[in-house]
Formats: structure tokens, sequence, C-alpha cells
């Protein structure tokens, strides 16, 4: 059995894929190492709300603090982090709410250093045969209440792909991201 793994982990680094975790502690380093490696993000995303809305964009991070997710049109939305606060701005209603970076689930990507584990509630660790982890957090320090946060991650292409919040409300907002571009520290 230990030269069957040693054999698939040789292929994965052949053919660029990086090896799949074995157990939750793995892949729960996996992720953390990736949310504190890069500098900075750029990528597509699409966003689907609890209504069954579904929006796409370009967001661009760069640690620490900020962050520009900016909607396609139709969309009139813009969420702009500057460090301390998180702004989303809607320019067809002219309104411009501001939030602490604390109180929103944006943490994990802004914040300069994150261990999930000592962070966050964390609640669950999978992984399937795919190596796609799933990593399941609790955020009470939302505003409004507490969040529920999975972050789904590529551990073969090394890439958080989505992440999944079920805010205090009981909404779920997803957002998958592709074309994904990093800047490593």
């Amino acid at each position: 059995m230990q030269a069957a793994a040693a054999e698939a982990a040789k292929a994965a680094t052949r053919t660029g894929a990086n090896p799949v975790p074995t157990s939750s502690a793995e892949a729960l380093a996996r992720v953390n190492e990736w949310l504190n490696s890069y500098e900075a993000i750029q990528a597509r995303f699409i966003q689907h709300n609890a209504q069954g809305q579904k929006a796409e964009g370009s967001l661009y991070v760069r640690r620490p603090g900020q962050l520009v997710f900016k909607y396609d049109p139709p969309s009139t939305l813009e969420v702009v982090a500057d460090g301390k606060s998180v702004a989303v701005r809607d320019s067809k209603l002219r309104t411009n709410d501001v939030y602490s970076i604390s109180q929103t689930p944006l943490k994990f990507l802004l914040k300069d250093r994150i261990n999930l584990a000592s962070d966050t509630k964390l609640l669950n660790v999978a992984t399937d045969a795919d190596g796609i982890v799933r990593v399941a957090l609790s955020d009470s320090s939302t505003l409004g209440g507490t969040s529920q946060i999975t972050l789904i991650f590529d551990s073969r292409a090394n890439q958080l792909k989505q992440w999944n919040i079920v805010d205090p409300q009981g909404y779920r907002t997803t957002v998958a991201l592709y074309n994904i571009q990093e800047s490593r520290r």
C-alpha cells in the first residue's frame, strides 16, 4: 500500500499535481499554507446568492487587507476593503455600507497571517478522493451573529476554488473562483 502511495505521489509530481492529503491535519495545514503564502490574487468569480441570482466579475486581493470585488454589468455593486473596513457600494442606489473587516467573513482572505484552527471555530475538515478539501468554520464575530463558512480547496492544483457562506439569517452565498493568478510572498 505504501509503494502505491509513493508511486501516486511521483506521478502527481510528474504531472504538476500535488498529492492528496492523507489526513485532516495535513489537509488543514495545506490550506493554511496556501492562505499564508500569497501576497496578491487576481481571479474571475461567479457568485450565487440565496435568491438564486448569479453575478460575475473580477476579484483583486493584496494582503494584508486590500480587496476589490468588481462586478460585471448589469450589476452595479462593488465591494472594496482598504485594510480596516469593507465598503459595499451600489452605484445605482447610491449607497455605501461600511463594515469593519473583522465583522466580515472576508477576513480569511485579508489577514496577514491566519491559522484556521486557532483563529476560527473549526467544525470539520474533509478530503474526497479527488483531493478536494472542505474546511467548515463557524465565525461568531460576523455582523449580526454567527456565520458558517466552508472553504473548498483543490489540493492537487493547490488553490482555493470556492467558498460558501451561510449568514446569521440563514442565507447562503457561494463564490467560485477561476482563472486564478497568484503572486507569492
